[in-house]
């Protein structure tokens, strides 16, 4: 079964998501805006296995952290 969990993230409190299969903790992280230490902390805390970064558009609030997170996961 496919989960999420939305993440606020920034001041501005945009969504952040993160959706994940309950079997294999396959996951993918959607508009990682900012506050990378906060979406990890939630990958951490789920043991989620974070595989893909999926973006919705370009503007910076949504896409703020893509590189520092691909950087982070390799």
């Amino acid at each position: 079964m496919l989960h999420y969990l939305t993440v606020p993230v920034t001041p501005f409190q945009q969504n952040c998501s993160l959706v994940w299969c309950d079997q294999t903790l396959q996951a993918a992280v959607i508009d990682p805006g900012g506050d990378l230490p906060r979406i990890l902390a939630e990958v951490k805390r789920l043991n989620l296995k974070l595989e893909q970064i999926w973006l919705t558009h370009a503007h910076i609030d949504h896409a703020g952290g893509t590189a520092e997170l691909a950087r982070a996961l390799g």
